[in-house]
């Protein structure tokens, strides 16, 4: 058994978590505790009741997600928060979560494993300030779109979405894990031909042939799947007495 203390200060020092921008509701962090103790982890995507009880079956004393139980703010504890923060606590499973800090990581972020699973990740180098940090990563390349497009889907598991509105050759590629469609004009102000994100509103596709850039949509959930799984990964070579696994619960979104 691993002190669940001792787990949650080398993730919060691992990802800068104190020091790290988001939006409020994140809770970044440990939002409920355990006994003390933990020897099995699983990492999920999100903090829903499917995870958090496919967790509690398997034996589990922690579950670090990306996103976490609390997005709507200050609730009342009923109905499906209830029932989440009930079976969890009956089981003593822990609950870690980490978004935006988990997203930029240089080595065990959704941006950077990202890169490394379409083979770009030695290229890579920071870009778009938000707050005070680079939120993404971006990477001087030289292949088609079709070659980039085999690469993404290879790497999430799932045939992206495409706007090709770009050219074919690409030269200039950026990546944002999630949600950050919504920030094609800045994004293409950067100056990259190609963008990689999750998804994006529907007026995003449009603006993006206007912009002259291409856009892959590979999936909010397809491409967060990453940074849950490296940072439980780096907890269990760090303390080899643990183990871990993922639990999938696609969105399709």
């Amino acid at each position: 058994m691993t002190a669940l203390k001792k787990l949650i200060e080398s993730a919060d020092g691992w990802l800068a978590t104190d020091l790290t921008p988001d939006y409020p509701a994140a809770l970044n962090g440990l939002q409920l505790e355990n006994s003390g103790s933990v020897s099995k982890i699983v990492a999920a995507v999100d903090a829903c009741f499917a995870t958090i009880e496919a967790a509690c079956d398997s034996g589990a004393d922690l579950l670090v997600v990306h996103h976490g139980l609390f997005w709507q703010g200050a609730q009342k504890i009923e109905g499906s928060l209830y029932r989440k923060l009930k079976r969890a606590i009956e089981s003593d499973l822990a609950i870690y979560s980490s978004h935006i800090p988990l997203d930029v990581h240089p080595e065990l972020g959704n941006n950077a494993e990202l890169m490394k699973a379409i083979g770009l990740r030695d290229l890579a180098r920071p870009f778009f300030p938000w707050k005070g940090i680079e939120l993404g990563l971006r990477a001087d390349v030289e292949m088609t779109r079709d070659e980039l497009l085999e690469r993404v889907e290879e790497a999430t598991g799932g045939r992206p979405h495409i706007c090709p509105g770009g050219p074919d050759g690409i030269r200039k590629l950026g990546v944002i894990t999630g949600g950050a469609g919504s920030e094609i004009f800045a994004i293409a102000a950067t100056g990259v031909d190609t963008f990689i994100t999750g998804e994006g509103p529907h007026w995003s596709y449009t603006a993006a042939e206007e912009l002259g850039i291409n856009v892959i949509y590979a999936g909010h959930y397809a491409t967060e799947t990453f940074g849950v799984k490296a940072l439980a990964s780096r907890w269990c070579e760090e303390n080899p007495n643990l183990t871990w696994e993922f639990f999938d619960h696609p969105t399709g979104l």
